[in-house]
């Protein structure tokens, strides 16, 4: 059986971790599920809408968006296994194993279904449930990332753009560059961002402060290395393409982003009865931060009314 643990839960092991970040009308709980204790923040009443964050991130990134949509919906962000709050076992990181997270945290909040957004991994871990778990996706909206059906010939020239990579999923090293090499969060996650709106150097400093704590540095690693090495060759080799995506899906991508090219999302039609990809111009890889009015309109107009 899972429970709540706490309510406005305790900060990370590490006596010089930043304190949880407060966004007016979150509240933060902690859920032992069936995997692990994961640490959840909520807003807002109605229909159910689960957001994910990718890597690097936790709930936070999404503190732009979570209000907007609260007005509408009951607004539920967990941190992914290894991120923000959640506990950091040794393992566990690939795509599938998050999904069970996610699935096993619905589990626990008694919630049969709920619209899903994902951004960058956490976008990757939605497709992978709405094709694995459709019956517990109503609609997805994916947001910078790829669609699971790409193929060799799209991705192979856009393989520059992950030169950086093998700096954090490499074993070991990834870990200790993480941890003791803090500019390297904060230039991935300023590198990441293009038009209008400049990175907060106080948001990233937190994020990079976070991840130095150890347990942290570690999952981050595990995270790219899973992608890097288990699931980029299964995937070139088609291991989604037998799969049909059922579940009515939005893509939104910047046509800036310079880690996911706007260029290579074709390769999805024949797989999915409806997929629509939006390319957002001019706009970079963190869309929740970049234009967050304009991701909680595209994601209220697409998940529909709060019923």
């Amino acid at each position: 059986m899972s429970q709540t643990v706490a309510r406005q839960g305790a900060g990370l092991r590490g006596p010089a971790a930043p304190p949880m970040p407060e966004v007016a009308g979150v509240s933060h709980r902690f859920i032992q599920t069936s995997r692990l204790r994961v640490h959840v923040a909520e807003a807002g009443a109605g229909r159910p809408v689960v957001l994910l964050h990718g890597p690097f991130q936790h709930w936070y990134a999404w503190r732009e968006v979570i209000p907007a949509l609260a007005a509408s919906y009951r607004v539920i962000c967990p941190d992914l296994r290894g991120h923000g709050w959640t506990e950091t076992p040794p393992s566990g990181y690939g795509t599938a194993e998050l999904a069970g997270d996610v699935l096993s945290l619905l589990d626990a909040l008694g919630l049969d279904t709920v619209a899903l957004a994902g951004h960058d991994a956490g976008g990757r871990v939605g497709f992978h449930l709405a094709l694995f778990a459709p019956h517990r996706i109503e609609r997805l909206l994916a947001v910078a990332t790829l669609h699971p059906f790409w193929k060799i010939s799209q991705l192979a020239p856009q393989g520059w753009r992950y030169w950086w990579t093998p700096l954090v999923e490499t074993p070991l090293v990834g870990r200790w560059m993480v941890r003791h090499v803090p500019a390297l969060t904060r230039a991935v996650l300023r590198a990441g961002r293009r038009g209008q709106v400049a990175p907060n150097d106080q948001v990233l400093a937190h994020f990079a402060a976070i991840a130095r704590e150890p347990g942290h540095a570690r999952a981050y690693e595990a995270l790219m290395h899973e992608y890097a090495y288990h699931e980029i060759v299964p995937n070139l080799l088609g291991r989604y393409r037998s799969y049909r995506l059922t579940v009515p899906t939005l893509m939104l991508n910047g046509t800036g982003d310079p880690f996911v090219s706007a260029a290579a999302l074709d390769g999805y039609q024949g797989h999915a009865d409806d997929l629509q990809i939006r390319r957002v111009a001019g706009a970079g890889h963190y869309l929740p931060e970049e234009r967050p009015e304009l991701v909680a309109a595209a994601a209220a107009a697409f998940f529909g009314g709060s019923g």
